[in-house]
């Protein structure tokens, strides 16, 4: 009879089972990518910090998404490169718990924030003569609380369902992946886990799936709006923007989904190893290009040599129409 442990002591991490050999070389681009994340986003959190015409909605939000992200990777990839060069593949109960809650906060709060920033384009491009009195600092602040109380609120009770009682762990405790996710800790327990696969399944279809409805409805509008402009290069300009954003929305949740697919229904179909790569993908590829597409794209960053580099011209400084302003491009 398998020993049975209601308060488990550590797990193991096996990394991304059936390549160990190939770990040392997986972790190189993985690090890569990540030290992007890292350095993008900190510089970006500098600009929008230190200018002071990018103290605007688009770029308080932007400035969130970039937080968000440093909390995304920061959560798993540190832990992954230590499995992948040092072997250290234990991780304590209590930190796994943290990994998993942080990794779940912040992809739902990232949603979210794109959500955000979907309906502040909205706004700019089908209101534009209303969108300071309508993103008054009053309403941002209350999409910030909301937003990020729905988040916590939404993934708290994860934590709870995988350490709930009676939920026994019977002595098993390798967890065939690079971190820890809700689903992935819950199935090593012997107890009944169909609460939290219907907790998992509830909380994607009402925080990230509804997200990405209203994105999605957010930019119909906003290219029936774009399509209604006069000039054929404000039209090109504004496509090309929404193609940049979409294309990154539509990275970060492709990975989400087939991991969520994967998980509940493909378990015996995709191979194992190809699910964890993927899986990985949400952690490092949207943290590390969002600065690029949200940021560079929509900012005026002087072509000079350092230190002058870092600094970035205001719309006015360079000459901007309103359309320069909203898409971040010269008219």
């Amino acid at each position: 009879m398998k020993k049975i442990s209601e308060t488990p002591k550590d797990f193991t991490l096996l990394g991304i089972p059936g390549l160990e050999q190939y770990h040392a070389w997986i972790s190189i681009p993985f690090c890569f990518i990540y030290l992007v994340a890292i350095v993008g986003n900190s510089i970006l959190l500098y600009l929008i910090a230190v200018e002071q015409s990018l103290h605007a909605p688009m770029f308080f939000f932007l400035s969130m998404l970039a937080m968000t992200d440093l909390i995304l990777s920061t959560t798993c990839v540190p832990k992954t490169l230590t499995i992948f060069w040092l072997g250290a593949q234990k991780i304590s109960f209590p930190g796994c718990l943290t990994q998993l809650f942080f990794l779940h906060y912040s992809f739902v709060l990232d949603s979210a924030i794109l959500l955000a920033m979907a309906f502040d384009r909205y706004v700019a491009i089908c209101f534009p003569l209303r969108y300071t009195t309508i993103l008054t600092p009053k309403l941002i602040i209350k999409i910030v609380v909301g937003i990020s109380f729905r988040s916590f609120c939404v993934f708290v009770p994860c934590v709870f369902l995988v350490n709930r009682l009676p939920l026994p762990y019977c002595g098993q405790r390798e967890l065939p992946h690079t971190y820890c996710e809700h689903m992935g800790v819950a199935r090593l327990a012997c107890g009944d886990t169909r609460p939290n696969i219907w907790y998992g399944l509830a909380t994607t279809l009402l925080s990230p799936a509804l997200d990405v409805g209203l994105i999605a409805a957010s930019y119909a509008l906003i290219l029936r709006a774009v399509c209604r402009l006069p000039s054929h290069g404000a039209r090109c300009k504004a496509l090309g923007t929404c193609g940049a954003h979409a294309s990154v929305i539509t990275l970060f949740y492709t990975p989400a989904l087939f991991s969520f697919l994967a998980h509940r229904f493909g378990r015996h179909t995709v191979p194992r190893h190809i699910h964890i790569l993927l899986a990985n993908l949400y952690v490092v590829v949207p943290p590390a290009l969002n600065p690029v597409v949200y940021g560079v794209r929509t900012q005026q960053i002087a072509q000079r040599p350092q230190p002058e580099f870092l600094k970035i011209s205001s719309p006015q400084r360079q000459g901007l129409g309103m359309e320069g302003w909203l898409w971040g491009t010269e008219g």
